[in-house]
């Protein structure tokens, strides 16, 4: 089961997000919370709406992040998360 909270703020520090950045992640990591919630809870499909869950976070991620915070820092923080974090 999904029992992560993405700490905005720490992300925000550890990215370096401007403050336009860190809006759209607040909103990017809340709507990923319900998506791995409903994904973790669902009885069918479980495993699609997981790995629609973690793209799509990927691909806002991708549109919202600069080169070096998508690929350097967020894609391995997103990965020690899930690792983690799912059961």
């Amino acid at each position: 089961s999904w029992e992560g909270n993405i700490n905005v703020s720490k992300l925000s520090k550890y990215l370096k997000l401007s403050a336009n950045q860190q809006k759209e992640v607040t909103n990017i990591c809340e709507y990923f919370n319900e998506q791995m919630s409903r994904a973790t809870n669902s009885k069918k499909n479980q495993e699609k709406l997981l790995r629609n869950a973690v793209y799509g976070n990927l691909k806002l991620m991708k549109r919202t992040l600069d080169e070096k915070q998508y690929s350097d820092d967020y894609s391995n923080v997103l990965n020690v998360t899930l690792q983690y974090k799912v059961i």
